[in-house]
């Protein structure tokens, strides 16, 4: 059975794609493993997913850039996450935020229990957020950071997460730290250091799985 590895856009996993020799195309099939690119948010992530999870798949591995809300972080940083949230998945009341499970309507937060993946024991382990709009407000940094204290946020992760939930298969989520959540200031950014690390690991991966 293959290994599903979504990614929201080709660039987060380019290097796969030309180490392995697949075509450049948003569904590229190899032999012990294809590549699903979701498009960038939750909605395209679940809507693609949906469209091409099944029980031909054995895990799924979820690979991708964030930010950080630890600046002790170095950037480049890969960070394998074991729980995931849906952070506004909610409503404020005045100045309060109620989370889903508070209103008895859903779930906001998933995990992924850690296996025991040679490649997976020397990654920093932590959580994600999942968001429509991503951090840029020092204001609103800092009410996130009192409410669910995130290692790293993404527009993705948690809707993987959710999926595979649903269909009962493992699921791997690593990230690669390219900036800092803050003030929005791409002039710090290290996308490029983000994406070969993240790279040259999911190539091991996936060679010695």
């Amino acid at each position: 059975m293959k290994t599903l590895v979504v990614a929201a856009t080709i660039d987060e996993v380019r290097g796969i794609y030309e180490h392995f020799k697949l075509p450049l195309s948003s569904f590229a099939e190899g032999t012990d493993f294809d590549i699903l690119i979701t498009g960038v948010g939750m909605t395209a992530t679940a809507f693609a997913l949906g469209k091409t999870l099944s029980s031909a798949y054995k895990q799924v591995l979820n690979l991708g850039i964030a930010g950080a809300f630890d600046k002790a972080i170095p950037l480049g940083t890969l960070i394998y996450i074991s729980k995931d949230v849906f952070s506004e998945l909610g409503v404020e009341d005045n100045l309060n935020f109620i989370p889903v499970e508070e209103l008895g309507f859903g779930e906001s937060a998933f995990f992924c229990k850690k296996t025991n993946n040679i490649h997976l024991n020397h990654l920093v382990e932590g959580t994600g957020i999942t968001v429509n709009t991503v951090h840029g407000n020092a204001e609103s940094i800092a009410k996130v950071i009192a409410r669910l204290n995130p290692t790293l946020e993404s527009m993705e992760g948690a809707a993987v997460f959710y999926a595979c939930r649903q269909t009962g298969q493992p699921c791997i989520q690593v990230r690669a730290v390219s900036n800092y959540v803050e003030v929005r200031n791409k002039a710090s950014w290290k996308i490029g250091l983000a994406i070969k690390n993240l790279n040259d690991w999911a190539i091991v991966f996936l060679t010695k799985p």
